[in-house]
């Protein structure tokens, strides 16, 4: 009997011995995966910063010229005000772009360069605005247009630019770089989970052996280490998810942006020609001018500069629409929870009448079917989601029949539900399934007024509320909004 407790307690003191030392490989691997993620994270914000420093350096030199150029052919104090304002934030602008730079050889090289450059730019512009306050208007235009400065800001935008794509290379190398490490945190962590697993795999048969009467308790531990590795697999499964969403949105929000802002700079351009057109005729003094500058002159007051214009108000309009759905987007991700108990039919039905005149102009019908399982969670994010669906099936009907909006819900699993919620509308391409989930992405004809933000909206409430959100659709057919959501919101981590 004591050779057998001797074995029993020799090989529990070995199985434990070995999970510490598995542990301890799994905490030392974690912390200097935490900590490379750390140092890809500080390349990403640094990459941005300089990206940022660019194109704000840059722009307040245009800012200053268009001042400048406004000054020097109206004579106006007016256009005094951006250029002085531009020269009041280029300084602090040039610091911050230096203070990016400062220890990264590949940028630092350029920036003295660049340096001398801007402040040879800006003493041509000061010499021109003075000459021009001194009553020395034309002098001071005939200086501007014999383009000495435009070879200096030219050298200006081509440092700048170097900048912008060397910091857009740096940023998407660190974020691959920082993909990896996620990558191989994963990885170990599977491995190291597998490990343990066997580990109390074998302690749990040295137990069986020598203690026959702790079976129901060895049974209970299984159970647990089964759900406590389905709960890690999830965890891993959802930070792969995150992560993959957090460089898709990075991408989709700064190629959503940057083609607005591109459109400005290009119609800029366009101004800055037809001004060239117009500065003849505005400034010819009494010379008889040319039909076809009179004509260029004329083109340009009636077609050209009223486009511009309205090209890029039309840009402005759609940046500031971006930028407003992001924000609505980080501000609900931001709000904090407020778990409730939540009579589900009730809900579905209060949604459901808000939208009850609409419905019927389509001679359509809204079925809430079935018992309803119990749950727990932030009813407001609950009616945002619901509100959406809805809304998108009314918006999104088919015009050959009436609408049929169906909802169903039913427990899944011990922790979840499933509310399923159809319609008979016009339907969504296989190809684009996912695609209508993320941010300014829409599907099928684009007749209906939207920026592609409301299903962007709703996946990211229902993931705030640890759930997910998919759907099936055919073309033709109708859609069907697939729901899993915890029935208690209260035991999911961090809420």
């Amino acid at each position: 009997m004591f050779s057998t407790r001797s074995s029993f307690a020799r090989s529990t003191l070995i199985m434990i011995s070995i999970g510490g030392l598995i542990l301890l490989g799994i905490v030392g691997s974690t912390i200097w995966l935490v900590q490379q993620s750390r140092h890809y994270f500080d390349e990403v914000v640094s990459a941005r910063a300089i990206r940022s420093g660019s194109t704000d350096l840059l722009s307040t030199l245009q800012d200053a010229e268009t001042g400048q150029r406004g000054y020097l052919l109206s004579q106006e104090d007016n256009f005094l005000e951006p250029y002085k304002s531009a020269l009041e934030s280029l300084s602090a602008r040039r610091d911050t772009l230096r203070r990016s730079v400062t220890g990264r050889q590949s940028y630092e090289k350029d920036f003295p360069r660049l340096d001398q450059l801007i402040t040879q730019r800006l003493d041509d512009l000061n010499h021109t605005v003075d000459l021009a306050m001194e009553g020395k208007a034309a002098e001071a235009i005939a200086i501007t247009r014999r383009g000495a400065g435009e070879q200096t800001m030219s050298g200006i935008r081509e440092i700048l630019n170097n900048y912008m794509v060397a910091s857009e290379i740096d940023l998407q190398a660190a974020l691959d770089e920082q993909s990896e490490a996620l990558a191989t945190l994963q990885r170990a962590t599977i491995i190291g989970a597998g490990a343990i697993v066997l580990v109390l795999a074998g302690a749990l048969s040295v137990i069986y052996q020598h203690i026959r009467d702790l079976s129901r308790a060895r049974s209970e531990v299984e159970t647990l280490n089964a759900s406590l590795e389905e709960r890690v697999n999830e965890r891993t499964e959802d930070l792969i998810r995150a992560n993959q969403e957090i460089q898709r949105f990075a991408y989709i929000v700064t190629h959503d942006l940057r083609a607005p802002l591109v459109n400005i700079m290009g119609f800029t351009s366009e101004l800055e020609t037809s001004l060239n057109a117009i500065q003849p005729y505005v400034l010819s003094e009494g010379e008889i001018l040319s039909e076809d500058e009179i004509k260029l002159a004329r083109v340009a007051a009636e077609e050209d500069l009223p486009e511009a214009i309205t090209f890029i108000r039309s840009s402005t309009k759609k940046m500031d629409g971006l930028i407003n759905a992001i924000l609505k987007i980080s501000r609900d991700g931001r709000r904090q929870l407020k778990p409730e108990p939540i009579d589900l039919r009730e809900l579905l039905e209060t949604s459901a009448a808000s939208i009850q005149h609409q419905v019927a102009d389509l001679d359509g019908s809204i079925e809430i079917g079935g018992r309803m399982p119990k749950i727990t969670t932030d009813k407001l994010s609950l009616e945002q989601i619901f509100g959406n669906l809805f809304d998108n099936a009314v918006k999104y009907a088919s015009p050959d029949r009436p609408l049929h909006i169906e909802v169903h819900a039913r427990p899944q699993g011990p922790r979840f539900i499933r509310v399923e919620v159809s319609d008979n509308g016009r339907g969504i391409a296989e190809e684009d399934l996912e695609r209508i989930f993320e941010l300014f992405r829409r599907s099928g004809q684009q007749d209906k007024p939207g920026e592609g933000i409301g299903l962007a909206h709703v996946r990211s409430l229902t993931r705030n509320l640890g759930g997910d959100i998919t759907v099936q659709s055919e073309i033709g057919k109708g859609s069907t909004f697939v729901l899993r959501l915890p029935s208690d919101l209260t035991k999911v981590a961090g809420v």
